[in-house]
């Protein structure tokens, strides 16, 4: 999307985990599931309310603080790997100031100390999200019932357990599956 990106020295945790999950159908909501099981690692190196904006968005009021991105690699139908992104502000970026950190002395290591396990089990999951998977998503849902104009206009209402973005768009909710989400007033 013609976005750059860059981190100062110490400034966060960056990492790739590379994961080899056997069921293939599971990637299809990878990035929900390891942004519900990283948000719920990171609420003790916050100071505030960590909160999810789908599809692959970590949160603490109304400021950015982690993202998570998933590539898959295949081999004909055959699921080989896949890498999980995930960079966590420790010190956010002085140029954005939608950007947040974690609590002042939190350190890297605890963090990934933190994080691994859990993102590794959510990685480990089969199947679509589950019912409590969808709830506590929810919960942290920082989008849900504020209008959208990306990637369709309406106002947001959760998410499914395909992982699909669900919108009232008036007479219909639709379920988006892909893009990304704008708000009217973006936090």
């Amino acid at each position: 999307m013609g976005r750059s990106w860059t981190s100062a020295r110490g400034a966060g945790v960056w990492l790739t985990l590379v994961e080899r999950p056997s069921d293939a159908a599971a990637i299809e909501v990878l990035s929900l599931r390891a942004g519900i099981a990283l948000a719920a690692a990171l609420d003790r190196f916050a100071d505030g309310v960590v909160s999810l904006k789908w599809p692959n968005d970590v949160y603490v009021d109304g400021r950015k603080l982690a993202g998570i991105l998933v590539e898959a690699r295949w081999r004909e139908s055959t699921l080989e790997w896949v890498a999980l992104g995930i960079g966590i502000n420790v010190h956010p970026p002085a140029s954005e100031a939608r950007a947040i950190g974690v609590r002042a002395g939190a350190s890297r290591l605890s963090i990934l100390d933190a994080i691994i396990p859990c993102v590794r089990d959510a990685a480990a999951q089969r199947g679509m999200l589950t019912a409590g998977e969808v709830d506590a998503f929810g919960r942290r849902d920082l989008a849900r019932g504020h209008r959208c104009v990306e990637p369709v206009n309406g106002v947001v209402r959760g998410i499914d357990a395909r992982g699909a973005l669900l919108v009232d768009v008036g007479p219909d909710v639709v379920a988006v599956r892909s893009g990304s989400l704008v708000l009217k007033e973006e936090p």
